[in-house]
């Protein structure tokens, strides 16, 4: 014997028959700071402001630079 039941029913209307919370407000408030992180990485991601930060003023500046290269190369963290 076989039965086949179809239910014609949105997503929301599917989560509260089965009594499953409400996640979208939840959703939005977690895609919205996702998305603030991502624009102030973006920001940081300007030329100009790496370079300001790169090149600081006097040879330290410089030493920083080839550091950081250097972790990237070795695959290091610290």
């Amino acid at each position: 014997m076989k039965i086949n039941v179809e239910i014609d029913c949105t997503p929301q209307e599917a989560r509260a028959f089965l009594g499953l919370p409400d996640v979208q407000p939840m959703q939005e408030q977690l895609l919205a700071a996702l998305q603030e992180r991502m624009s102030a990485n973006v920001r940081a991601m300007d030329p100009q402001e790496m370079m300001r930060l790169w090149f600081a003023p006097g040879v330290e500046g410089f030493g920083n630079l080839y550091e950081a290269f250097a972790r990237m190369a070795t695959g290091k963290r610290e």
